[in-house]
């Protein structure tokens, strides 16, 4: 049931039977979730990340068609690997969830680290135009002839500025243009959408909200942070025929904060 006492919404029946999927960045928090609500819909999904076991604990939760492979998203070994996966055991991809992401550094951009940026900018936003771009390039998958569509993770510091996060927000807001870009020369195949979230319980976003989070939830109009199930229902909806005439969307979930004033 959601935290707002309202019952918990029914999932469709199976939108995505006999669609497959790549999630990257998938062995725990948001990625997890996504791959778990697209394999509840029928989808066979692959899952990414940097270490096997993780990756292995969280493939035991999707189910018998589901896949796994170990490795670095800025690697371009391992998206061939991963590819080559998708293309022997599913014969074609039909959705690309582009989630992986590093934030290595906090504090302001003034003193940041030159070497961290690079590599913020290396995963976060060359790595989803890479990834897509082997999709695009990979002539087994089909990826164009089969109308897919491409999700990518983005967030709300991508478009308000956020203390001690201005290298991620900036790498945020170069996916989220790269979003829109992509989403004009990809038409009319493919569609390009991104979600945007505000602060979501996941280990990854733990320094923002642990030890204070009732302090933190008060500032959001709905009185929660996010959960990964929020971010998860979003992308399966912009990955669905549901949003068959959306493209080029950045889709804010933030519980209303950014109405609220929040963020700066």
């Amino acid at each position: 049931m959601p935290h707002d006492g309202t019952p918990a919404p029914q999932h469709p029946a199976r939108r995505f039977l006999g669609r497959n999927a790549v999630v990257t960045g998938a062995s725990r928090g948001i990625g997890l979730a996504v791959a778990q609500r697209l394999a509840s819909e029928g989808a066979r999904v692959l899952i990414t990340a940097r270490k096997q076991e993780p990756l292995d604990a969280a493939l035991a939760t999707l189910g018998g068609d589901a896949l796994a492979v170990a490795g670095h998203a800025d690697d371009p070994d391992h998206r061939a690997e991963v590819l080559a996966a998708v293309e022997h055991h599913f014969g074609g991809l039909d959705i690309l969830v582009n989630n992986a992401g590093i934030n290595p550094v906090y504090g302001p951009l003034e003193t940041a680290d030159l070497d961290a940026a690079r590599k913020i900018l290396e995963v976060n936003v060359l790595g989803t135009l890479a990834w897509t771009q082997a999709v695009l390039a990979h002539s087994g998958l089909q990826f164009r002839e089969r109308r897919g569509n491409v999700v990518n993770v983005g967030s709300v510091s991508g478009d308000v500025p956020a203390p001690g996060l201005g290298l991620y927000g900036v790498s945020k807001a170069a996916v989220a243009h790269l979003t829109r870009t992509l989403s004009v020369e990809l038409a009319p195949d493919i569609r390009v959408n991104a979600v945007a979230p505000a602060v979501v319980k996941t280990r990854f976003a733990g320094a923002l909200y642990e030890g204070r989070e009732a302090e933190v939830a008060a500032s959001y109009p709905l009185g929660r942070l996010g959960e990964p199930d929020d971010v998860a229902s979003a992308v399966a909806y912009l990955a669905s025929a549901d949003a068959s005439w959306v493209t080029g969307q950045v889709l804010t979930l933030d519980g209303g904060l950014r109405n609220a004033g929040g963020l700066g």
